[in-house]
């Protein structure tokens, strides 16, 4: 089969040979795309080199399509409609008819409180977008926004990645979290040695048993009983709930779901530090409008999930 340079063939063309096969006539056709009959005729003159056929014979008051380009026709027309569509969904993305499918790389955590009012707000004003939401390893997260694997990626980001883009969302903290009729814990901040004293719940994911806690009680010279360990953060309110043990939890999740488990909230006896939640984006989807417009809801939703 011979091979065809693209470079060296005028795209134009082929829309010419749309009208025309649409218009049957050099006229009408030039009308259509608004341009002078002597510049529709040349490129019908430039068509037929091309495809080395007439393409358009006059029968009577109209121009007739050959054999050849009724055979051609399905598969001009076809590339043209890609083409436009093509081009038509990179200029605009609307949210309340897309369909497109977000990709959203998260962690328990900011599933537990961010994703359920993102879903809340597109009920409202995207009804027929789709979200998948992927977990992920902090040092494959680069990879996976880059390769488009996930479309944002949410959770705390010390160095994040330097192909990516970054924004804070809000500060979260650690509270503690026992049962309600707990026999030593009250709702006021507790006595450093007695909290030291009791049995603890830990969330981890590294398979170890220190956390921010026992680093702060360290500096106090004490420690503390690791009576459980679990990589599920969310499933800690629950085991509470029915022990005596306590647990540090971040604040927005104790919040949430203070009632629901029966827990009482109080204020740790050690002081830890604050961590940022961000948002990461790649670079390549920067400038990309339903990308833009993912992030620009998930920011607006992080304003309005307050603690208190």
């Amino acid at each position: 089969m011979k091979s065809i340079n693209l470079s060296e063939i005028d795209l134009n063309l082929l829309v010419a040979f749309e009208a025309l096969l649409e218009q049957h006539s050099v006229t009408k056709a030039a009308e259509q795309l608004q341009i002078g009959q002597p510049a529709m005729s040349a490129a019908l003159s430039r068509l037929r080199m091309l495809f080395e056929d007439e393409l358009f014979v006059r029968l009577g008051r109209q121009m007739q399509p050959t054999l050849k380009a009724q055979a051609i026709a399905p598969s001009i027309l076809a590339a043209l409609q890609q083409i436009r569509q093509a081009v038509a969904s990179s200029q605009a993305f609307e949210p309340t008819s897309s369909d497109r499918t977000f990709a959203i790389g998260s962690s328990d955590y900011t599933s537990f409180v961010l994703v359920p009012p993102l879903l809340q707000l597109c009920h409202q004003t995207a009804p027929s977008i789709n979200f998948r939401i992927i977990g992920f390893e902090k040092d494959t997260v680069g990879d996976l926004l880059e390769q488009g694997v996930i479309d944002v990626a949410l959770g705390v980001f010390p160095n994040p990645p330097r192909q990516t883009q970054w924004e804070p969302l809000f500060e979260e903290r650690f509270v503690g979290i026992a049962r309600q009729g707990h026999p030593t814990v009250k709702r006021e901040t507790m006595n450093l040695e007695t909290f030291a004293q009791l049995s603890h719940a830990l969330g981890t994911l590294r398979r170890d048993t220190t956390g921010a806690i026992d680093q702060a009680l360290n500096e106090q010279n004490l420690e503390r009983r690791i009576a459980f360990t679990t990589p599920y953060m969310m499933g800690l309110p629950f085991v509470i709930a029915s022990s005596d043990l306590v647990a540090a939890l971040p604040q927005r999740i104790a919040l949430h779901l203070e009632t629901v488990c029966n827990l009482t909230i109080f204020e740790l006896p050690v002081k830890t530090k604050p961590w940022m939640v961000s948002m990461l984006w790649s670079a390549l989807s920067d400038q990309d409008e339903a990308n833009r417009w993912l992030r620009n809801a998930i920011k607006a939703i992080s304003q309005t999930i307050g603690t208190s």
